[in-house]
């Protein structure tokens, strides 16, 4: 079995306590790894070695050379992106060929960080002074605390470490007890890159000692949370402590309109890219489909007989489609709505069961329902699995109406010929990021992030690098004359 220990001021230490937990492969429900879980002391020390880090030696470090590191992370990424994707896949049951490419690909946000290091400048002001020279300046926050979830981690990382060390803060990541070895298998790229000691540390453990320490501890400037709602609304509690700034990407409910000029063979691509890609288990996963009710019939049974095609199986396997979830939790959750949504009227199209055919692992069926309720439990809750929930809608003003009744606003797809209607249907929808006619894709250059209960603040793009610094305002005066009355304002 495989043993994994947290990474703190450039060491990778065990729990004090010995406390650790073991974590497994949920494709076939067996162990395979034993973690470290940090608690309070090995937290704090993570958060001291990050706040002396960086008002010591990183501080020190000129922009070029932060870019420097942050490509030599982007290097070892690639070149390690075959073991990252494995250990990923093998914890979280995510399909290989996704983990690896997106390993690989992931680089590029290192990369364009890299570039954005020598970008930031500030701006000197027309003030309406006379004898004053005034100027801006960016600079870094400090410490700040990553909370990375289980899913699509080595993006979700890249998206908060990259734009962290190219402004010149330190960070402690905070890795998921659920599936954590990817991002401890990540400390070591980091150890080898010769970072100074604390500028990055990587911990997991439990939420209630390990995640509430990190985000209430006094020394942190900023929290980046990805996650659930519940877990946010303790962040938000967690950050009155020591008044961090906060980003929060938080999921979504998202829906995708398919109109009646669209073209078949791409919106039914784009339909099975945003619910049965990455088996459902995306913050942005289209799970609410509503098909104008001209080609409604046509399209849903075009899609029962694809997504009957669907391969199941071993996630490591290049031919595999859809692997397992990621816990025994979400598939009892899955499951429970799914009866909830049958009792209210919901109808099973195709799938709707736990995968008999596999003695052990969390598999579960790609599922598609119709629902006439729009408010069925499949249809209003992120179920985070392979489930669509199906409706028809008569008109372009109904529809709208549909796609923002949810308190969700992350993502949204739009499948129509017509440039209008697209225009008008992308501008009114409540949602951070709108695919129209295709759907699931991600890059360092584009913001991501969402409205209402999806969050707030952005990842990714050129003005994330504002979320990780500050704006220090100069004022010089030029006048060789003595100040005027010091008890008045000018």
């Amino acid at each position: 079995m495989q043993k994994f220990k947290n990474y703190i001021n450039g060491e990778f230490v065990e729990s004090k306590s010995g406390s650790s937990f073991k974590t497994i492969d949920p494709s076939t429900e067996k162990e395979f790894a034993e973690v470290s879980a940090a608690e309070e002391y090995e937290v704090n020390l993570a958060v001291e070695s990050a706040y002396n880090a960086f008002h010591g030696e990183w501080s020190k470090i000129l922009p070029y050379q932060r870019a420097h590191y942050l490509r030599a992370i982007g290097d070892q990424i690639k070149d390690k992106a075959e073991l990252l994707g494995t250990v990923e896949t093998k914890n979280t049951g995510k399909l290989y060929k996704e983990t690896k490419f997106q390993a690989n690909y992931i680089a590029e946000y290192y990369y364009y960080y890299a570039g954005l290091v020598d970008k930031v400048e500030g701006s000197t002001l027309p003030i309406d002074k006379e004898d004053m020279h005034v100027f801006t300046t960016r600079v870094p926050l400090g410490v700040v605390a990553a909370v990375i979830p289980w899913n699509s981690q080595m993006f979700l990382t890249a998206v908060k470490l990259a734009p962290a060390l190219a402004m010149g803060n330190t960070i402690i990541i905070k890795a998921s007890e659920i599936a954590p070895t990817p991002l401890l298998e990540f400390a070591k790229i980091i150890h080898t890159i010769g970072l100074p000691n604390g500028v990055v540390n990587i911990i997991t453990g439990y939420a209630d000692t390990c995640s509430k320490t990190l985000t209430s501890h006094p020394m942190i400037n900023k929290i980046a949370f990805t996650g659930g709602v519940h877990t946010a609304k303790h962040i938000v509690k967690n950050s009155a402590e020591n008044l961090s700034q906060l980003s929060l990407e938080l999921g979504g409910k998202s829906p995708v309109v398919v109109f009646n000029d669209a073209r078949k063979d791409n919106a039914i691509n784009g339909i099975m890219a945003s619910i049965f890609g990455a088996g459902g288990q995306s913050c942005i996963a289209g799970s609410r489909l509503y098909l104008q009710e001209d080609i409604y019939d046509d399209y849903l049974e075009e899609l029962k007989k694809r997504t009957k095609t669907i391969k199941i199986g071993d996630p490591l396997s290049n031919t595999t489609q859809l692997g397992p979830l990621a816990t025994l939790n979400q598939l009892t959750n899955i499951q429970e709505k799914i009866q909830e949504t049958i009792n209210q009227g919901g109808k099973i199209i195709t799938g709707g069961k736990k995968v008999n055919e596999f003695k052990s692992g969390f598999y579960f069926e790609p599922t598609i329902i119709a629902c006439d309720n729009h408010n069925l439990p499949s249809a209003e809750n992120e179920l985070f699995g392979p489930v669509l929930s199906v409706m028809k809608f008569k008109n372009e003003e109904e529809v709208i109406k549909l796609m923002n009744d949810n308190r969700y606003g992350l993502a949204a797809g739009i499948f129509t010929e017509n440039n209008g209607i697209a225009m008008r249907v992308s501008k009114a929808v409540q949602a951070g990021i709108v695919f129209v006619n295709t759907y699931r894709l991600i890059s360092p250059v584009a913001p991501f992030g969402g409205f209402k209960n999806s969050g707030y603040g952005r990842e990714s793009g050129l003005e994330v690098m504002k979320d990780y610094s500050n704006t220090k305002t100069t004022w010089i005066s030029t006048s060789t004359k003595p100040l005027s009355d010091p008890f008045n304002i000018r």
